[in-house]
C-alpha cells in the first residue's frame, strides 16, 4: 500500500483570492457607504443642490493626487453619474485616470476615510490619496 505524504502541519494554506466586484470601464462606482458619508458632508455644510466632484491633479508622492470636493454643480465638461442618491462629477480630462474605480469609505481601525480601489493605478503611497499610471 504507497501512502501520500501529508504536508506539515505548519503549511500555510494559500488565501482564496479576494476580488472586488468589478466597475465596467465606462463609468465609476461610488459605494453605498461612501456615499452615505458625502450626504452627511452636504447636509452639515448645508447644502442644498450638490454634486460630488471627483479628480486627479498633478502632485503627490506617487504623480497623481485624487481631489473630493462638494461642489454646487457640474462643469460643462464633467461626466454626470448618479448612484446611491449622490451626483459624481468627474472631468473629462480626469476620466481616463478614474474609469473603473470604486469610492468608498472605511472606519475600521486602520484608519477612516474614503478609499479609492483604482484598477488604472499601478503604484500608489502609502496614505492611499496619491497614485501613478
Amino acid at each position: 500500500m504507497t501512502m501520500m505524504p501529508t504536508p506539515p502541519a505548519h503549511t500555510p494554506m494559500p488565501a482564496p483570492a479576494m476580488t472586488a466586484p468589478s466597475v465596467p470601464l465606462n463609468t465609476i462606482a461610488i459605494s453605498e457607504k461612501a456615499a452615505s458619508k458625502v450626504k452627511d458632508f452636504a447636509v452639515r455644510d448645508g447644502k442644498q443642490k450638490w454634486g460630488l466632484k471627483v479628480g486627479v491633479k498633478g502632485g503627490g508622492c506617487s504623480g497623481l493626487t485624487y481631489v473630493l470636493d462638494i461642489v454646487d454643480a457640474p462643469a460643462e465638461d464633467d461626466k454626470v453619474i448618479s448612484q446611491h442618491g449622490v451626483d459624481v462629477f468627474v472631468p473629462k480630462k480626469s476620466f481616463v485616470f478614474l474609469a473603473g474605480m470604486t469610492l468608498d469609505f472605511s472606519d475600521g481601525l486602520n484608519g477612516k476615510g474614503f478609499e479609492f480601489q483604482n484598477p488604472n493605478a499601478k503604484k500608489t503611497c502609502g496614505c492611499g490619496t496619491s497614485f501613478g499610471v
